[in-house]
């Protein structure tokens, strides 16, 4: 299996960001990429660079506002007299329709959903190849090769059409699937990070093309909060094509397990021609986020029963967070889809 990542996704390095109301040091650094990279290779992938594939296959899932945004934010929050060093919100809207602020302090409590999201100078640039790699794994697909892994980071699950949030400002999974659909009639994204692919689910919310299935821990005492309930089951024309699937708190391998022959039964009811993974390694009972409990021997297990439905597959990197058998966890997962693939 072919992986795919830039040197450039490892210059976003934010400092910190709000936890509970404290400042916390923030969890998604650069450091993620070499555990990433180590299991990556310890299951036999041969790292590729991808190229540069421009702004078209981002702006197919993001508005040309919240790009523009994204790309000259820092440098016009620098003007502003003391400001942060980073672009962290202090302002929300209670609704997003209506008027668009002109200031740069309006404009980042619009486009990002927390303080979870900090824009530093490398922050674009970074998220561009992150997303990049998504669309080099897709083509490679497309190619025909049956599985290719993109080692996104900074990750883009929480990222929304229009809105940062949750260390994600681009939504890779979303790009791939998008990249996927010049070919696919039907593209389902599969999300098993341990929180809820909240941008995504809200990307393809009105579409039936694409079905967008999550397992997570239950939001209703967890991040995102306001999203990932079992009763969002798409809207107007994607009615029916959202499937929410929160499991309690400390839920371990035979749990997360079941699960995903709920899902395989959704999944194939879809009948889709290709399949985007959003791999979040967080769900692990060690990962400082302490949300599930699955083991390493599970995310093999799990990796195992996700190549069983015999797509074509984009594996793309959302969460995962630093502890010391993050490497290990990737490649358990790589190895148990490419062991059942081949």
């Amino acid at each position: 299996m072919k992986a795919f990542y830039a040197e450039e996704q490892k210059r976003h390095d934010p400092k910190a960001f709000l936890s509970s109301g404290a400042p916390q040091p923030n969890p998604e650094k650069p450091e993620r990429i070499e555990r990433l990279l180590a299991g990556a290779r310890s299951a036999g992938l041969t790292i590729e660079r991808p190229g540069n594939h421009g702004l078209g296959p981002i702006a197919a899932v993001h508005t040309p506002e919240y790009l523009d945004f994204l790309e000259h934010i820092f440098a016009r929050w620098q003007r502003i007299e003391g400001a942060s060093a980073e672009v962290i919100p202090n302002i929300h809207p209670i609704a997003r329709n209506g008027s668009y602020p002109a200031s740069a302090v309006g404009q980042a409590g619009y486009h990002m959903a927390d303080t979870a999201c900090p824009i530093s100078a490398e922050t674009w640039n970074s998220a561009l190849w992150s997303a990049w790699s998504a669309v080099e794994a897709a083509d490679a697909v497309m190619a025909g090769a049956p599985s290719a892994y993109a080692l996104c980071r900074p990750p883009g699950h929480h990222a929304f059409a229009d809105v940062a949030g949750g260390f994600c400002f681009i939504n890779n999974s979303a790009v791939a699937a998008q990249v996927l659909r010049r070919q696919a009639t039907r593209v389902v994204i599969l999300d098993v990070d341990l929180h809820h692919g909240n941008g995504t689910q809200g990307i393809f919310y009105t579409r039936p093309d694409v079905l967008t299935v999550s397992l997570h821990a239950d939001p209703v005492r967890f991040y995102p909060f306001f999203w990932g309930h079992a009763d969002e089951r798409g809207e107007g024309p994607g009615l029916g094509y959202n499937l929410n699937l929160p499991l309690p708190r400390k839920s371990a391998d035979a749990a997360f397990l079941d699960t995903l022959t709920t899902a395989f039964q959704r999944i194939r009811a879809f009948a889709p021609e290709a399949l985007v993974v959003a791999l979040g390694l967080d769900a692990f009972e060690g990962d400082p986020f302490g949300g599930l409990s699955v083991t390493t021997p599970g995310f093999s297990r799990i990796g195992e029963a996700i190549a069983g439905l015999g797509l074509p597959t984009v594996i793309v990197q959302e969460g995962g967070y630093l502890c010391d058998a993050l490497g290990d966890n990737l490649t358990a997962f790589l190895t148990g889809f490419g062991g059942k693939q081949g």
